[in-house]
């Protein structure tokens, strides 16, 4: 197998969709040029079973009319010239059909392989390829070989195949000079019409053993190595590193978002020390209360210095503040299993600031009721 000139690794692994867009980009794609070939063959010989008679008919007007001369045609100068040149116009509208279909068969061959593909970057002039040692490694390569047994593989079927028609039809050839000029033309069209297609049929044989072998030597020129498939992975996806930052970064952005809300807050629940829970209630709505901030540890201690600051009731529940913040996530309403705890809460706060903005006596703490869970297990 190939190696990579860069680490010594074995190419073993198949071309990732990447590597293979980006060498159809730069134009190398899988081609049988069997197969392009096959297909003109074969086409133009149906053309010329079908178009053949009509092409010899009108030639041979042609050439009956060029050969019909007067003499006044003879003793003018300028005949020969203007009628050379209308001969060759009408001689080449007769067989403009083949030729059309010649043309259109050359386009559509590739696409049975490989599709419409155009790139500027297989133009571009490539110097290693006029390098004399590396065009000795082509030519005794094992693709050279290959492409020497199908050529003389190819000239052995088509030429055997071709000694067959010939014996088949050889009584129809000796007949040919028995016969009118007109039949025998028509008749000498459909011989070597069919003669034709015989031969070009043959090479199917040789196509449809090129067609998986170039797809298989196009696979293995594509491939990589593990190392390259690494590469082509971080390129993509970007390096751990970069991604982690990228992470740490985003989760900076999110908790300053976070903590822009805190201020907002109705109460703040906490454990006292490990987890801290913001919430905001808004009555007119009548939707359920919502988690506008939460963490744990360092970023507890965070969220009760802003709430501290800005006036917000920090309420110490641990049982409740471990509840929410398993269960629920940012900017989201809480559970319906805990409104009956947090509603205990929240009356406690209204009943307070009341009591405060009135002067009179604080209302009694109340005792959360909080019920069973999976947060009841874990410990604060």
């Amino acid at each position: 197998m190939a190696e990579a000139p860069d680490s010594g690794q074995e190419k073993t692994e198949a071309p990732t969709p990447k590597r293979q867009r980006e060498a159809r980009e730069q134009g190398q794609i899988a081609r049988s040029r069997e197969l392009s070939t096959t297909l003109v063959l074969i086409i133009s010989a149906a053309g010329l079973l079908l178009l053949g008679p009509g092409i010899a008919v009108a030639l041979m007007d042609e050439m009956r009319q060029g050969l019909s001369l007067t003499r006044e045609m003879i003793l003018d100068p300028r005949w020969m010239t203007r009628e050379l040149g209308e001969m060759a116009w009408r001689g080449f509208l007769a067989i403009l059909p083949l030729l059309g279909l010649l043309i259109l068969a050359a386009f559509l061959a590739p696409l049975l392989m490989g599709g419409i593909s155009f790139s500027w970057k297989a133009l571009a002039p490539k110097f290693e390829r006029i390098d004399p040692l590396k065009g000795l490694q082509r030519m005794f390569a094992l693709r050279a070989l290959i492409e020497l047994f199908k050529s003389i593989l190819k000239f052995l079927l088509v030429g055997a195949v071709a000694a067959l028609v010939i014996w088949w039809d050889l009584d129809d050839f000796l007949r040919l000079g028995l016969t009118d000029p007109r039949g025998g033309l028509l008749a000498g069209m459909d011989i070597l019409g069919w003669g034709f297609l015989w031969m070009s049929a043959v090479t199917l044989l040789i196509a449809a053993a090129d067609v998986p072998y170039q797809l298989w030597e196009h696979i293995k020129q594509l491939r990589m190595t593990k190392q390259e498939i690494k590469d082509e992975f971080k390129e993509t996806e970007g390096k751990p590193e970069v991604k982690q930052k990228i992470r740490q970064l985003q989760m900076q952005a999110a908790q300053r978002r976070m903590m822009q809300e805190v201020p907002k807050a109705d109460v703040i629940i906490t454990n006292p020390t490990h987890f801290a829970v913001a919430l905001r209630y808004d009555a007119a709505r009548g939707d359920a209360p919502i988690v506008v901030a939460k963490g744990r540890d360092l970023v507890a201690a965070r969220i009760r210095e802003l709430g501290e600051a800005n006036g917000v009731l920090i309420f110490s529940a641990p049982p409740l503040a471990r509840a929410l913040y398993q269960t629920t996530d940012l900017n989201q309403p809480i559970p319906a299993e805990l409104y009956r705890a947090v509603a205990q809460v929240l009356a406690y706060v209204y009943q307070l600031n009341e009591a405060r903005r009135k002067g009179g006596m604080p209302p009694p703490r109340p005792e959360v009721e909080v019920p069973e869970g999976p947060w009841t297990t874990e410990a604060p």
